[in-house]
């Protein structure tokens, strides 16, 4: 039989230019679940975690999701904590009523890497803005039996933790290749961005590595502090953004800008420049990330917060050895390896002390694309 839920759908735009930058609306319908299909379990969500991608989706940037997937509403959400209910044949490995972590991989190629994302781009998915819904068993990762940790904090994990450990591997590894701990005993990794960028410093950090993590805004500067990663204030470097198509002042403003930072890193670094740069942001901070990279730097990335396209001077970068790392999110084994890791250390993200009830979504959108959440907000659907 059928089951009934609710979840909040997001439509498709009219494609007009008012809409760019402009939150979409979320609906609140009912609808129903119909009974799992084979290698697929029905679910109810717990906790969800608002990203990224839900932003992207409801200002339809880069894409309009509900148009790509040709689909005439959508349910969101890749990141968050179910309890199944039932299973579909094929599927009886899933552990009913034992709460798991959505694995946020849609589909993905014959080697296990993401192409799509469950509940964004992945058609026919749906995610943890719905209070029950159906979800292939392969996205299902058990929480460790007698988790120390909150269900909320295992919804923020879900995907900023998971890309982060998956990141951090291939740009860590890739630094050893060329620099071994004999001749590089503490390497210097700084970051810009969010939650991921947060994450994976504190794994720098405990790798043994001097972290650093610029931010511009205090709530987020205390947490840094507090989680043993050095801050520095993005606030004592003001125009570092600004763009080409800028005027003549505001490219002076960048340029003096980029100057005293660069003469920052080099004071922190003994002259070295850093040696790993996570940056999340993208095209508006890649100049000052390649001026603060040294030589054998890896600059490394699994987003693009804001800009898709990134210039680059290639003899530059060969002549300084230096790599570029891009990754979309995880495998199913980086996935249970993160979980693993996250639990016997302590590897957890800070969720908010105020989690936003499933009724009030929409305002938590509002209030995230204002800047005015954490890194980590959690939604509870059904809070234990």
């Amino acid at each position: 039989m059928p089951t009934e839920s609710r979840a909040w759908f997001l439509y498709p735009g009219t494609g007009a230019d008012s809409e760019r930058g402009q939150i979409a609306e979320l609906r609140c319908e009912p609808f129903y679940v119909p009974e799992p299909g084979p290698g697929e379990v029905l679910v109810e969500t717990l906790y969800g975690s608002w990203e990224g991608n839900y932003q992207h989706a409801l200002l339809r940037d880069p894409v309009d999701i509900c148009r790509m997937r040709d689909e005439p509403r959508v349910v969101l959400g890749n990141a968050g904590v179910v309890r199944p209910l039932r299973c579909g044949p094929g599927a009886e490995a899933i552990e009913v009523g034992h709460p798991h972590m959505i694995f946020g991989a849609g589909e993905v190629d014959r080697h296990g890497f993401m192409t799509r994302a469950l509940a964004y781009d992945a058609r026919g998915t749906m995610g943890a803005l719905a209070e029950r819904f159906v979800i292939p068993a392969r996205c299902l990762a058990p929480i460790p039996p007698g988790t120390r940790h909150t269900l909320a904090q295992w919804a923020a994990f879900a995907v900023r933790y998971v890309t982060a450990w998956a990141n951090w591997a291939l740009a860590y590894g890739t630094l050893r290749l060329q620099l071994d701990a004999a001749a590089l005993p503490r390497p210097h990794v700084w970051g810009w961005g969010g939650g991921t960028t947060f994450a994976e410093l504190d794994l720098a950090r405990r790798h043994g590595c001097e972290a650093v993590m610029v931010s511009g805004t205090d709530r987020h500067l205390e947490l840094i502090e507090s989680s043993g990663i050095a801050a520095l204030d993005r606030r004592r470097f003001p125009g570092l953004a600004q763009s080409d198509d800028a005027d003549d002042r505001a490219r002076e403003a960048r340029r003096a800008a980029e100057r005293h930072f660069v003469d920052e890193v080099r004071r922190r670094t003994a002259g070295d420049g850093v040696h790993i740069f996570v940056d999340y942001i993208g095209t508006p901070m890649l100049r000052a990330t390649l001026k603060a990279l040294g030589r054998n730097g890896i600059v490394t990335t699994a987003g693009w917060k804001h800009g898709m396209r990134i210039p680059l001077r290639r003899a530059v970068e060969c002549i300084q050895r230096r790599q570029h790392i891009h990754t979309h999110y995880a495998r199913y084994g980086e996935c249970i390896d993160a979980m693993a890791y996250g639990e016997a250390n302590g590897w957890m993200p800070a969720v908010e002390a105020e989690i936003t009830p499933f009724e009030d979504v929409p305002a938590l959108a509002r209030r995230y694309g204002a800047g005015e959440t954490g890194y980590f907000p959690v939604f509870a659907v059904r809070p234990e």
